[in-house]
């Protein structure tokens, strides 16, 4: 805990003075801290990863990003001090109740972070695309070592910048950062609500609410949480925005969305917000093209040169387009991971995805087990009733807009892979939309808050059998806190096992002893991929990763054998 406590510190000076300097730089008027340490994020992670198409991301990229701080530091210091002290004097204003509130939910937050890491993907290729951008950084055709590697969020640049690999190996946590952000931000909304009565400030200040399901992916740099948090803060400036504050609330949630879309494709759903609302004022939507359009291009072409590094295609997953490169990988491989992901929506096999109909495939979404059928049913019920209550309870264009993006979401998500977490964000801000309607009095929302609160606590000290909730043989128990995670965090990986040394003609690889599952690697040497997960392409597509040249920079390429069928 202590030592995450000290790195976020030290995140926090760099994400808010990069964050001021890029405010500048788009002519963004902003206070709030949050939203300007997560535009300071947005920052470093275009720096990162225009420095990883060259190098690794290590002590000499912290060099360069320490003193471009330092020099922000003096020449914008008067806005940083007024982000600083405006975000003070508002969190000083905030009513004890909930002051307290935000207090235990900030060091429940770092208390999460130092546990064992939860979330199932962070052992098949979180770890992996994080030491591969510290030691490496951008690596031609890592793709082929393990096709997982071709997805290279954004969000895991963002988290290799803040690793400090090169002081300390057990820093994962930029998504447990990212949720303590979110959560100041509700909270001062909710206090913002208690003075003017603003029916949205209430709704977003419900969002700690739900930390007992967002605690789960913390442990780990899952891009669900900035997509959660960020959404929040886009629909909050969206329904709060005026004619006075359109240009500005246009800049940024353009810059948002843009930042999402770097972090996760599946975020493109909410271009649909700035859609309308440049044509909604077009005049001065024209004003503020330079800024959001030189924004764009840049982070366009940090995903076109990321991906077309790593897999071979410009925009992977689409792999209609392909760059004639000797390290893509190979078509069949790459249409794999998207006939991977979309039928795991369905938690079925290709095969039987394939016999189905639409009919058979929706009522097969609707009842899936446990938490995957739960939250299907949700939200394929605000999809239902929602209309109801916006129509009678809350009449306003705004709200349309958001229920008309919950519908195109949803629409998109069923034409890729309708997971439950794709769309989480509209589940939880209609569930508020409901809640609010009941819950208005301080006395009821306290009541709400201490329930979350002693929810949250108790799923993070007492260990509960996760087979109840989750489709997932490797989720058997939660990530408890243990008494020696107060200053030392645990280890990157929940998996305590060891690495053998495997080599294929000039491919030398580690693989873990003890194969949890197929796609895992977890926590070790560069390059790492189960052994069996290799053998097996081998024998099913009859291709082999090779190196490129000596050193492992030089990348890797797809060796076709005389295995296949």
């Amino acid at each position: 805990m202590l030592l995450i406590l000290i790195s976020w510190l030290y995140i926090s000076f760099i994400s808010i003075n990069l964050g001021c300097l890029f405010a500048k730089l788009l002519s963004i008027k902003n206070k709030d801290f949050s939203v300007t340490a997560l535009l300071g994020l947005f920052a470093t992670t275009l720096l990162a990863s225009f420095w990883a198409i060259f190098k690794n991301i290590g002590l000499e990229f912290h060099i360069c990003l320490l003193f471009i701080t330092l020099v922000c530091s003096y020449f914008l210091r008067k806005d940083i001090k007024e982000v600083v002290y405006t975000s003070l004097s508002r969190i000083k204003k905030i009513a004890p109740f909930f002051k307290i509130s935000l207090l235990l939910n900030c060091l429940l937050i770092v208390a999460q972070c130092a546990t064992v890491p939860y979330v199932i993907d962070n052992e098949s290729y979180y770890i992996q695309t994080i030491k591969w951008l510290n030691e490496y950084g951008l690596v031609k055709g890592v793709g082929n070592v393990h096709f997982f590697l071709a997805q290279t969020s954004g969000w895991h640049i963002t988290q290799s910048a803040f690793s400090f690999s090169f002081l300390y190996p057990n820093f994962n946590d930029i998504s447990g950062y990212c949720l303590l952000l979110g959560n100041i931000f509700c909270i001062l909304k909710l206090n913002q609500y208690f003075t003017d009565k603003k029916f949205h400030n209430l709704v977003i200040g419900m969002l700690p609410l739900a930390n007992v399901f967002l605690f789960q992916f913390i442990s780990a740099p899952s891009p669900d949480i900035p997509i959660y948090i960020l959404s929040f803060i886009i629909f909050s400036y969206f329904l709060s925005s005026t004619t006075e504050t359109y240009t500005n609330d246009f800049k940024l949630i353009s810059i948002f969305i843009i930042y999402l879309i770097f972090i996760k494709t599946t975020a493109v759903a909410l271009l649909l917000l700035p859609l309308i609302m440049f044509f909604s004022n077009t005049k001065k939507a024209f004003s503020t093209f330079v800024p959001i359009g030189i924004t764009g291009v840049l982070t366009l072409a940090a995903f076109v040169v990321k991906n077309t590094i790593v897999s071979g295609y410009p925009l992977f997953p689409i792999i209609n387009i392909a760059y004639d490169c000797d390290w893509i990988i190979p078509k069949e491989i790459a249409q794999r991971y998207y006939d991977e992901t979309k039928v795991y929506g369905y938690l079925l096999q290709k095969s039987v995805y394939n016999t189905m109909n639409y009919k058979q495939l929706f009522v097969r979404w609707l009842t899936l087990p446990k938490l995957h059928g739960v939250f299907n049913l949700i939200g394929m019920g605000l999809i239902l009733i929602t209309p109801i209550g916006i129509y009678k309870f809350k009449n306003e264009k705004k709200w349309w807009i958001l229920y008309l993006y919950m519908l195109v979401q949803m629409v998109l998500l069923f034409l890729s892979s309708p997971q439950y977490r794709f769309f989480i964000n509209t589940v939880l801000l209609f569930s508020f939309f409901f809640a609010t309607l009941l819950f208005t009095s301080q006395k009821s929302l306290k009541i709400l808050f201490t329930l979350s609160i002693v929810a949250v606590a108790y799923v993070l000290f007492i260990p509960i059998d996760l087979n109840k909730f989750a489709e997932n043989k490797f989720a058997t128990a939660n990530s408890s806190f243990k008494p020696q995670e107060i200053i030392i965090p645990h280890s990157n990986s929940k998996l305590d096992t060891k690495f053998e040394k495997v080599t294929i003609d000039n491919f030398t690889f580690w693989s873990p002893l003890n194969n949890e599952f197929f796609w895992v690697s977890g926590n070790g040497p560069v390059p790492c991929a189960n052994k069996d997960h290799i053998y097996s392409f081998k024998k099913r597509y009859g291709v082999i990763p090779q190196m490129r040249g000596k050193s492992l920079k030089d990348g890797f390429y797809a060796k076709k054998t005389e295995n296949k069928p």
